[in-house]
């Protein structure tokens, strides 16, 4: 799932090592890995028959992403040929055989290489070797800049615009339209200017109208796709004047096609021939909504003859509106009132009909042709979103990041940051991970007290069409943010489907704490926590009370803290009531951090340790037993023999 942004993936070697480092990749649904049939050997690879050079080319223009494990020399040889143009080119990393250095060698930002290699290094424990001249000034690249909002890219210069970037000079930024969540999260210094700059060596316009002249320095355009088009036609109208209709209204009015977000219409146009083609042709969503929907809505060109053949006022202003304004539209939700559409026309209802004047000199055949294309009459309005479409189905990484040190977070967890849109987390847990998260990344570091937020707001940005990576310390599943999340998806009468979620385990705070140690967990064991904000008192009194007389080693959270220091004072005395005042205790704070602090003492002397919100304790069982700095808990094997 990590990888499918870059499906299909051929990864190609030649020997057997090359194939050994290659196969984890192809566990992955979205990779093939491909050997030589001399390879016999290697299982669970395609294999290629004669030329690896002619195999390369019956594979490159079907796939998006090539990883070879061969010399970087030779895939320059196999690939020089095939390179055409960098917004084009696929992704081609290459691998030594020894698995030290991920390289990325073609395509490294628009192809997606460099973000690949780093994926990989990451799984393999390899170093990214990344070359371009971006990477070193830890700036988000000027070509890829809107690809996580869905932005389509316009005119312009791109290589002077970032070659002024690379060189640190000033580049000006006018943004009327699109997300500026990547404004948020520039480095200190940075060559941006958002303003008139008498310094200004280029311009990045970022906006959804039709690119203006530009000035006689280097500039380019990114288009965000804010535009919704409403659209009323006749039945049968062809394809063709739909789409007459539409580039007649924009170039008229300025407006980008690039920035076309949707097609919103009536729903009995859901099967319209010519709509459905054209959304196909260019790419286009088609949002249709009831006319009961459409006629709440308040149009500056009512008609009263669409109302008596629909039961509605309007169709394509009404239309246009509601699919900008991004507001559920289930008649249930707003039986009483209707909600406030405060999305404005930027274009009120303009009527196309096709001229067939100049198809009088054509012949006959060519004639009839033309003028069947040209069938029909369109109404075309268009109305603006405040937030861009961004055409991808949104992800929600839950990610466990493990005790803290990166060292003990699992690669696939490691991998599963590193490939986020955006990563949101605790602030504390967000400077642990600091040194995997990327550069072009959305970071939203929030409160301890925020967990609420922070859900809403990963699933506000998933839903929206981002990948987003929640992150919790320990294991995400245990006292962490996947179980809030998934609540909230629930209860928000998600589908199951979009956002898609994966969830990615960390090694938990109780594991961690118990490593340090020794066993303490080699028999039954649970976990308490003694937070009362979420669980009433009474409620985690009657689950220490059945942890204690049922002899399970017990793993106590969040034992105390400021505010609250009485409960760890109670669960004493309850295990007290059970246990031998002896029975082994481990208080291990920030476990796997610099500040690391492990006590071992006794059930007796617990309230002697210091112990705070990041204090794991361990308590034993009526067999723990301490031998020397360490905790055991026989499993039984030895009475067995």
């Amino acid at each position: 799932m990590l990888f499918t942004e870059f499906s299909p993936i051929a990864l190609i070697a030649t020997t057997p090592t090359g194939a050994k480092k290659l196969q984890p990749m192809s566990q992955n649904s979205t990779a093939t890995l491909w050997v030589p049939e001399s390879l016999s050997e290697i299982t669970n690879a395609q294999k290629y028959k004669g030329s690896l050079k002619k195999h390369v080319v019956e594979l490159w223009e079907t796939h998006q992403a090539f990883v070879f494990c061969l010399a970087t020399g030779a895939v320059v040889r196999l690939i020089s040929a095939l390179l055409k143009d960098k917004s084009t080119d696929p992704a081609v990393v290459v691998i030594d055989e020894t698995g030290k250095f991920v390289i990325s060698l073609c395509g490294g930002h628009q192809g997606g290489a460099d973000k690949l290699a780093k994926l990989i290094a990451l799984q393999l424990g390899a170093t990214p070797v990344l070359t371009g001249a971006s990477n070193g000034l830890e700036l988000p690249a000027v070509d890829m800049l809107g690809v996580p909002f869905g932005w389509c890219r316009g005119a312009g210069d791109w290589n002077a615009v970032s070659a002024a970037v690379a060189k640190g000079e000033d580049v000006e930024v006018i943004q009327e339209a699109g997300s500026t969540l990547w404004q948020n999260h520039l480095p200190q210094v940075h060559p941006f200017k958002f303003h008139e700059s008498p310094t200004t060596k280029a311009k990045i316009y970022i906006t959804y109208k039709t690119s203006s002249p530009h000035p006689p320095i280097p500039s380019i355009t990114w288009h965000p796709r804010i535009i919704w088009v409403g659209i009323g036609c006749e039945r049968g109208t062809s394809k063709q004047v739909i789409a007459q209709a539409i580039d007649q209204v924009f170039q008229q009015n300025q407006l980008a096609l690039a920035a076309i977000a949707g097609i919103a219409t009536i729903d009995i146009k859901s099967n319209e021939v010519g709509l459905i083609e054209l959304c196909h042709e260019r790419n286009l969503p088609l949002k249709t909504f009831s006319s009961e929907i459409l006629r709440t809505v308040t149009v500056p060109n009512p008609s009263q003859i669409v109302e008596k053949e629909v039961g509605t006022p309007s169709v394509a202003e009404a239309a246009a509106i509601i699919a900008a304004s991004q507001i559920p539209t289930s008649p249930p939700e707003y039986t009483t009132s209707p909600p406030e559409y405060r999305t404005s026309l930027k274009v009120p209802k303009q009527i196309y009909r096709p001229s067939i004047q100049n198809l009088k000199s054509k012949a006959c055949t060519e004639r009839s042709e033309c003028i069947q294309n040209q069938r029909g009459a369109v109404t075309v309005a268009v109305a603006a979103s405040e937030k861009e479409y961004i055409g991808r189905v949104g992800k929600l990484l839950l990610v466990g990041t493990g005790p803290g040190n990166l060292d003990q977070m699992t690669p696939a967890a490691q991998t599963a940051v590193a490939s986020a849109d955006a990563v949101i987390g605790y602030s504390l847990y967000i400077d642990l991970i600091a040194p995997i998260l990327q550069k072009h990344q959305i970071i939203e570091a929030l409160p301890i007290t925020k967990e609420r937020d922070r859900a809403t707001r990963a699933i506000e940005l998933a839903r929206w069409g981002l990948s987003v990576a929640v992150i919790s310390s320990g294991d995400c599943g245990i006292y962490g943010m996947a179980g809030l999340v998934m609540e909230d998806l629930q209860v928000s009468g998600w589908d199951g489907k979009n956002p898609s979620v994966e969830v990615f385990p960390g090694v938990s705070a109780f594991q961690s704490a118990a490593a340090r140690v020794g066993t303490p967990l080699m028999h039954d064991f649970c976990a308490v926590s003694l937070s009362d904000l979420l669980t009433p008192w009474e409620v985690i009194v009657k689950r220490l009370t059945a942890a204690a007389a049922a002899d399970f080693v017990t793993a106590l959270y969040n034992p105390k803290s400021q505010t609250r220091t009485q409960q760890l004072v109670t669960a004493r005395e309850i295990f007290l009531k059970y246990r031998n005042p002896d029975t082994p205790v481990a208080v291990v704070r920030s476990v796997y951090r610099e500040d690391e602090q492990i006590i071992l003492t006794t059930l007796e002397k617990l309230l002697d340790a210091p112990v705070d919100m990041l204090t794991t304790v361990l308590i034993g069982n009526q067999s723990t037993r301490s031998y020397g700095e360490w905790m055991i808990t026989p499993r039984g094997y030895r009475k067995s023999s």
